[in-house]
């Protein structure tokens, strides 16, 4: 699938005002300096279509974007370190939760993991939350330039082998790196397929 159009079409914080016809939404999220708006821009082939910031916990606001007129991307607010309030983090807290449980429109997440790190116990958590909530979602793990080839694969095979310890059957994993578009073929190819799949059995 390749991404032609990408355009923003609302910022809010209450999934009520999320748009309201049956086009699935995609969602991306991660800890905050994960780089997901530099993902987000490559995977859509845009240089400021989400903001990006060297400030952590810059996105702030459930964010939709049409793409190629037939689906939406949802950039969320990071999880977290983020130069805000406790109050705000709960705030975030309370409509990204809200979002997920109740957005009939959500076909897939995509948790957005730093693959330079081992496995956070912040990250451990959400992904524990998606799986009891039963929610569909995909592994992205980001930054992959910054290691070597070897390391990277060393990186993603000891996260996959905590993960082992909590589940059955583990979720599908990407391999990405912005800089270098390292992946973006893979995701497209990803919902496109996904896109697929639903437009015959799913309806909102």
């Amino acid at each position: 699938m390749q991404i032609t159009t990408a355009s923003f079409v609302i910022s809010n914080t209450s999934v009520e005002q999320c748009p309201k016809d049956n086009r699935p939404d995609f969602a991306f999220i991660g800890r905050s300096n994960v780089g997901k708006s530099s993902l987000i821009n490559a995977l859509c082939q845009r240089k400021n279509l989400a903001k990006t910031s060297s400030r952590p916990g810059k996105t702030q606001l459930i964010n939709h974007f049409l793409i190629n007129e037939r689906w939406y991307l949802v950039d969320l607010p990071g999880y977290g370190y983020a130069r805000v309030s406790k109050k705000s983090k709960k705030q975030f807290q309370q409509y990204i939760t809200k979002y997920f449980k109740e957005r009939k429109q959500l076909c897939c997440a995509f948790i957005l993991l730093d693959i330079r790190h081992d496995p956070q116990p912040i990250d451990k958590e959400f992904i524990r939350w998606m799986g009891e909530a039963q929610i569909p979602f995909v592994l992205v793990f980001t930054k992959a330039d910054k290691l070597s080839a070897k390391k990277a694969e060393a990186q993603v095979s000891n996260y996959l082998t905590t993960l082992e310890e909590e589940w059955d059957a583990l979720p599908q994993h990407f391999v990405t790196s912005a800089a270098k578009l390292q992946g973006m073929e893979a995701l497209q190819g990803f919902i496109g397929s996904t896109l697929d799949e639903i437009s015959t059995i799913k309806t909102f």
